[in-house]
């Protein structure tokens, strides 16, 4: 941090300060069209108040479970939208997501042993979506509440949020 003659760390003037963005929720349906641009509104949101590869990771965390609910959620074309809750917290993201798709299938729930499968080169071409939201997402819970399905995680900052 760059400091003044005196050696004292310089501070943004408070007129200068971002405040941390309020708790906020973006809805989308399940195609993968929306998927993106909820990615992109969400991101925005939060962009210039966490670190660059906290933004990455969540951006990764919230492509798989979004995109799974629209490949295998069987979400009716009518249906609620898909909800995405985000609240910035001191030292983490707390988000939520909410559909009505079909409930989540329970060993998705059970985090995978570490494993260093050999494939060779042959990679299988799926499976590696819920392995990455276990190892990425942090108190991760499921529960189905009134038709919908609520996947609420954390995910931990790399350093406290900015509030520049």
């Amino acid at each position: 941090m760059p400091s003044n003659p005196e050696g004292a760390p310089l501070q943004c003037p408070a007129s200068h300060r971002r405040a941390a963005p309020q708790p906020f929720q973006v809805s989308l349906a399940a195609d993968h069209l929306a998927v993106r641009d909820a990615l992109r509104t969400i991101l925005a949101q939060v962009v210039a108040h966490i670190p660059a590869d906290d933004a990455g990771t969540l951006e990764l965390l919230l492509a798989e479970i979004l995109n799974n609910i629209v490949e295998h959620g069987s979400v009716p074309a009518q249906a609620a939208p898909i909800t995405v809750s985000v609240d910035l917290q001191k030292h983490a993201l707390a988000c939520e997501v909410c559909d009505p798709g079909i409930a989540l299938p329970e060993h998705l729930l059970v985090a995978p042993p570490p494993t260093a499968a050999p494939y060779g080169d042959h990679l299988p071409e799926g499976g590696f979506g819920w392995p990455l939201i276990h190892d990425l997402a942090h108190n991760l819970t499921y529960r189905r509440a009134a038709g919908r399905n609520r996947l609420s995680f954390n995910l931990p900052l790399t350093r406290g949020p900015s509030h520049h």
